[in-house]
């Protein structure tokens, strides 16, 4: 079996875990690879790291069976852009807080092991939106799992985000931004804007304006087979636009377009680890909030 790792800079209450992570790929003779820019992090923080190959964002990763993604949800969202089309299955171990797609919980490593070797897990596909522009913006890692998010920057005063849905005029929204998430986003941003949840196996996009100035604009969801485009304006020439947890400033000779990537990313979930459970689990269904 080999295994890539990859994470982010963690506190010392998550040090004992990845201890716990070398100490288990050398007990299970596991060969193993380690992202460059982790390796640097974990070596400043003085932590051991041993004698393992480096991989760089860009490499070729399907020689390997696994990558283990230390951290929270947004360590997976970074993992994706090592990942790419090799689609090698992401193991999300939770050093974070939320943790819906890093779900499995830093106390059970020792039983995450045992289920990756002894092949009792399953692989979850999970679509990416892609993202194409004039101006060349996220290249070459211009896709993600979650969302992409046009905001207003440096301004009190609304944008307009004109948009089409394959060609078709659909609406010129008058708002702080405008969110298109994949299923898998609308837990994330989508959601804390009104979004619906979206169960992550459905083909579609959902499209959620931030703030808009008319109360009866409302979220629309739409086939992932589309091609969605965005024409930007406002008082200021300024934007931000964030693909996952990248972000870029943009002027509004920006065209974007997106649509879904050709390839996937691949999440590996155990039997305890399910999706209706997490929903429950993290957004407090079922509890007794009235007091």
């Amino acid at each position: 079996m080999r295994i890539a790792l990859h994470g982010k800079s963690t506190g010392p209450e998550a040090q004992k875990c990845i201890n716990d992570v070398f100490e288990l790929l050398e007990k299970h003779q596991i060969v193993a690879s380690i992202s460059e820019s982790y390796k640097a992090d974990l070596l400043e923080k003085g932590l051991f790291t041993g004698k393992l190959d480096t991989f760089h964002i860009g490499d070729d990763l399907s020689g390997f069976d696994f990558i283990i993604s230390l951290g929270g949800d947004g360590t997976i969202l970074d993992t994706i852009t090592y990942t790419n089309r090799s689609e090698v299955p992401i193991v999300g171990i939770n050093l974070g807080r939320l943790g819906f797609l890093a779900n499995t919980p830093r106390n059970e490593i020792k039983d995450t092991f045992e289920r990756l070797i002894s092949g009792d897990f399953t692989v979850e596909s999970r679509s990416l939106i892609h993202v194409d522009s004039n101006q060349g913006i996220f290249h070459p890692y211009n896709f993600g799992l979650n969302e992409l998010t046009i905001v207003k920057k440096e301004t009190s005063s609304m944008i307009v985000v004109h948009t089409y849905v394959d060609g078709d005029y659909l609406n010129s929204y008058w708002a702080d931004g405008l969110i298109v998430a994949t299923p898998t986003g609308s837990t994330g941003y989508s959601l804390s804007c009104g979004g619906p949840l979206v169960d992550p196996a459905q083909k579609n996009f959902i499209i959620t304006p931030v703030s808009p100035h008319n109360l009866n604009v409302r979220p629309i969801i739409l086939s992932d087979q589309s091609v969605i485009t965005f024409e930007i304006e406002g008082r200021s020439k300024q934007f931000m636009v964030s693909l996952d947890s990248r972000s870029q400033s943009i002027d509004d000779s920006v065209q974007i377009s997106v649509r879904r990537e050709e390839f996937e990313a691949k999440l590996v979930r155990f039997k305890n680890n399910k999706y209706f459970d997490t929903l429950r689990q993290k957004l407090n269904w079922g509890l007794d909030a009235r007091n």
